[in-house]
């Protein structure tokens, strides 16, 4: 009895142990020395978030101000990144299996300097980041002002601090350390609008760098036909490589950011693989300093997520690439081992070593040249044997006709859709590349974009991305003078840009509707679409011709479908 009596005393007292640490809040300021915060505020980064973990404190605190970090002394992890670079990776706020947890950023402006990540989440769940801001004290792409423009190239102007020279014939960009940022493209903007130049082309380098001399006013000569623009533009030099998002989320489910302002990092803005349950709100990707360029690649991209994903009141402006890009992944037959296995590879770089193929998960078998799925199957075992390959066997015997060069994609669960008050201008390429089979709304938007506002893509060929919409809403939005870009960048405001070679027969994206928006458009091709079964434009679309900029190309239709099925265009 005295035993039991004792114990019952203790409990409650163990009972207090265990919850002294709910609620707790880990101060970044408690850890940081005298001059950290303008100096490096890895080390003290790095000793917070170990508390955070230990003791599953609910709220990490940043002390406001400008705290700026360093990758030297930063956590260092090889990572493959879908649709980035993978690279071994310094990062600043690592998240590894940590639940239930408030980053609140108390207004603080974080500073980086050189090749870091700045936010990686693993296996997290109900995640918050806010009320901060990021950017480079150098940034990852490199941007000048063309001088003079002559019959066979160009003169280029550069700030003093992106510390240009020659090394070898070849232009060469360095910050105040000596780091190298190569590059891989040049791309035009038009200096006045802050956009890409009307119809400006990239420029490809392919890692080689551009041939260059030094004039002796100080600006840099650039030879070759394609090296062209107008005196007074910039000439942005993209950054080769995407090694450091701002934000990785891997395998995580609740993740909330809102109230970020992210001016630069090098890559992706938000990337999301394997993910649910994602929400930016007032997430705001703009350039800062007077730069033309914000980041270096998508605002955001989602890869085989699912739960929502829901991005409201954000603004998307100037990066290099997409507003976002949200798609499964195909990865294509390599060989059939036995009636129930077979080895699949990654054929894009972009996607070496990401897996998403998991036991008890059902794959869909798709022909790569029609993109028909033909057979669905569950995965029994799964093997990788390197980035590469990866052999897996079904619960079941594989049907008849799989080809190497077929595709296998996740046909379990497709994420629901929300882009809401959203504003997207000044950026390269596209707005919106959808792709999800869930459903999907797409309301109250602005977009002044270089090619397609919204894009419904997908191809087993050359980017291996899942598509396939079977329920889109896109209504009450603003799409003015889209496609002033590079006419590759889309074919329409609302365009079909997936990869079918045998068009006939497919009828890959499914159920669209298209309602009370506003075209204000110089440029009349308004929709495009092929292999497309439901799509609607409602009469109370309007469309308004503007004079804003040259209308260059011969179709001049507004509505444009062809191998579809079910399209109601206006009269």
């Amino acid at each position: 009895m005295k035993i039991f009596k004792s114990f019952a005393i203790c409990l409650p007292l163990i009972c207090a142990a265990c919850g002294a640490n709910e609620g707790k809040t880990v101060y970044l300021g408690d850890y940081l020395a005298e001059g950290d915060a303008l100096t490096d505020a890895m080390p003290a980064l790095r000793a917070a978030l170990a508390e955070v973990k230990t003791s599953k404190a609910s709220k990490l605190v940043l002390p406001g101000g400008e705290l700026r970090l360093r990758p030297d002394k930063a956590i260092e992890k090889y990572q493959f990144i879908s649709n980035n670079d993978e690279s071994l990776k310094r990062i600043a706020f690592q998240l590894d299996s940590i639940d239930d947890l408030t980053i609140d950023g108390n207004g603080t402006h974080l500073l980086f300097t050189g090749f870091i990540s700045p936010f990686n989440l693993e296996n997290c769940t109900n995640i918050t980041i806010e009320n901060l801001s990021i950017d480079f004290t150098r940034t990852f792409h490199s941007e000048g002002t063309i001088s003079n423009v002559f019959d066979g190239g160009i003169d280029i102007m550069f700030p003093e601090d992106y510390r240009v020279d020659i090394q070898n014939g070849l232009l060469r960009f360095r910050d105040s350390e000596g780091t190298v940022y190569p590059y891989g493209n040049m791309l035009e903007f038009d200096v006045a609008k802050r956009e890409p130049a009307h119809y400006a082309h990239d420029i490809w380098l392919w890692g080689s760098g551009v041939q260059a001399s030094k004039n002796d006013d100080g600006s840099y000569r650039l030879l070759g036909s394609d090296k062209t623009g107008t005196v007074g533009n910039i000439m942005v030099f993209g950054a080769l490589a995407r090694y450091n998002p701002a934000f990785t989320l891997a395998d995580c489910d609740g993740v909330t950011i809102k109230d970020v302002h992210l001016y630069h990092c090098g890559g992706m803005g938000v990337i999301a693989q394997r993910s649910r349950d994602i929400e930016l709100n007032r997430f705001n990707v703009e350039p800062s300093g007077g730069r033309m360029i914000s980041i270096t690649a998508d605002a955001t991209h989602f890869v085989n997520c699912a739960g929502y994903i829901r991005m409201i009141d954000c603004t998307f402006k100037n990066q290099k690439d997409d507003a976002t890009n949200i798609h499964g992944l195909y990865m294509a037959v390599d060989s059939v081992l036995a009636p129930d296995r077979m080895m699949v590879r990654w054929h894009n770089s972009g996607q070496f070593g990401v897996d998403f193929i998991r036991p008890g998960m059902t794959l869909e078998l798709v022909d790569n040249e029609n993109l028909d799925t033909y057979a669905r199957r569950t995965v029994k075992n799964v093997n990788r044997l390197n980035k590469i390959f990866t052999e897996v066997t079904f619960t079941e015997p594989l049907p008849a006709g799989v080809k190497k060069r077929h595709v296998v994609a996740a046909d379990d669960e497709y994420p629901e859709v929300l882009v809401k008050g959203c504003h997207m201008s000044g950026n390269r390429a596209r707005g919106l590349l959808l792709g999800s089979r869930g459903p999907i709304v797409i309301e109250d938007n602005y977009f002044h974009i270089p090619g397609a506002a919204i894009l419904f893509e997908g191809d087993g060929n050359y980017w291996w991305e899942q598509s396939g919409v079977r329920d889109v809403t896109i209504r009450n939005n603003v799409f003015e003078n889209g496609n002033y870009g590079y006419s590759n960048w889309g074919k329409a405001c609302i365009s079909v840009g997936s990869g079918i070679p045998q068009k006939e027969n497919c009828r890959y994206h499914r159920n669209i509707r298209v309602e009370n928006n506003t075209f204000r458009v110089f440029d009349p091709r308004i929709v495009y679409l092929y292999c497309v079964d439901g799509f609607e434009f409602t009469p109370d679309n309007k469309i308004e011709m503007t004079d804003d900029y040259t209308y260059g190309l011969e179709e001049n239709r507004n509505f444009v479908a062809t191998c579809c099925d079910n399209v109601k265009f206006p009269d």
